[in-house]
């Protein structure tokens, strides 16, 4: 059986291997249950204590106070484009959105598909979305502020999450949540696919305050509604478990085994730094994203050609480095080193680009 390699892929992403391990011995037989935890009824106590401790592990990892209520939903974020207007924006009252790529794009639409009254108040699309804007134009009237925190494809992030008044922020967060501590002050929802650095495909994480919850209308369809899940612990219908299971296990990994958000984002500091600080003193790769809205989860980078770009891709799979090719609609590379990314992998992808660079530069 070949070892497992460094895993850059953007998502579905590395789990970290303790992770995978506890998965591996428990599920033929999950907690003395006989039973494997995709066999667990979701209305069994096992499964009452997998779901509870994983709320209360991100009630505790993010400070949350009992305003707000942790949901699993399914649909991925790209579900949650469409809920969040259903959801909020009743009566004609407007949105803010800021558009920093793709998914910012997306949702945007979906909004907009709706005739609901949004507003973009900011973009990056002038240059490519290179960069994350600084001065952003928001409306005191707005419902909600709507960002995307991270950006997988273009390899941007906000540095710091901008002053939005007493307007509630809703971020998807799909790529970056649990990666540095937050200021939830301001923060009315956060929603993020788990695929990326929490968990596996199939459950996106939605963390909601109680005033947004209160703005749904109870008209609109039960399976669209905030309130459907919240009402009933996100277990109105079968919830999907094994997802929910692995973020148990990845959110009691960040806080048991790593020691908080403030020490993950400290790693995460660490990991990007060495990359990028590799990459701009070399004269052979280049980073595409803006100093100052580099993503500390994503690295987009380019080689002097794309021909020298498909060599580098193919050989380092050759190396167990897998996952370096670009986004499909921006080509190019990417390593995207999330939460379960070591820093040796990072050492061992540098240690690579030197030779690659040696050998074609």
């Amino acid at each position: 059986m070949k070892d497992r390699i460094h895993n850059f892929n953007a998502g579905p992403a590395a789990l970290p291997l303790p992770v995978l391990e506890e998965i591996k011995d428990s599920f033929l037989n999950f907690n003395g249950s006989g039973m494997s935890i995709t066999e667990v009824s979701h209305r069994s106590k096992w499964f009452d204590d997998v779901i509870n401790d994983a709320i209360e592990r991100t009630h505790r990892l993010l400070n949350l106070n009992d305003q707000y209520k942790v949901l699993f939903l399914q649909g991925g974020a790209s579900m949650q484009f469409c809920m969040i207007p259903l959801n909020f924006l009743s009566d004609g009252r407007s949105a803010d959105y800021v558009n920093t790529g793709t998914w910012s794009t997306k949702a945007i639409k979906e909004a907009q598909l709706q005739n609901k009254p949004v507003k973009v108040v900011a973009s990056s699309e002038d240059k490519n979305f290179s960069y994350i804007p600084n001065v952003i134009p928001f409306n005191s009237d707005a419902v909600y502020a709507h960002l995307t925190s991270n950006n997988t494809i273009k390899g941007t992030q906000y540095a710091f999450l901008p002053d939005t008044g007493n307007v509630p922020l809703v971020i998807d967060m799909s790529s970056d949540i649990m990666s540095r501590p937050l200021d939830m002050s301001h923060i009315g929802m956060i929603y993020a696919g788990a695929q990326k650095n929490i968990g596996p495909a199939g459950v996106c994480m939605v963390i909601i305050r109680q005033d947004l919850l209160d703005l749904v209308p109870a008209h609109i369809p039960t399976m669209l509604s905030y309130k459907t899940f919240a009402d009933k612990n996100s277990m109105y219908n079968t919830p999907p478990c094994f997802g929910i299971y692995t973020i148990q296990l990845v959110l009691k990994w960040l806080e048991e085994t790593i020691g908080g958000l403030e020490k993950m984002d400290a790693r995460n500091r660490e990991k990007a730094t060495l990359l990028y600080d590799f990459i701009d003193n070399s004269g052979f790769y280049k980073a595409t994203a803006a100093i100052g809205s580099r993503s500390l989860m994503n690295v987009t980078f380019r080689l002097p050609d794309e021909t020298l770009e498909k060599a580098f891709i193919a050989k380092a799979v050759e190396n167990d480095l897998g996952g370096l090719k670009g986004h499909r609609s921006v080509g190019g590379c990417r390593a995207s080193i999330y939460n379960a990314t070591a820093v040796t992998a990072i050492t061992d992808l540098i240690s690579f680009m030197k030779e690659f660079e040696q050998q074609s530069g």
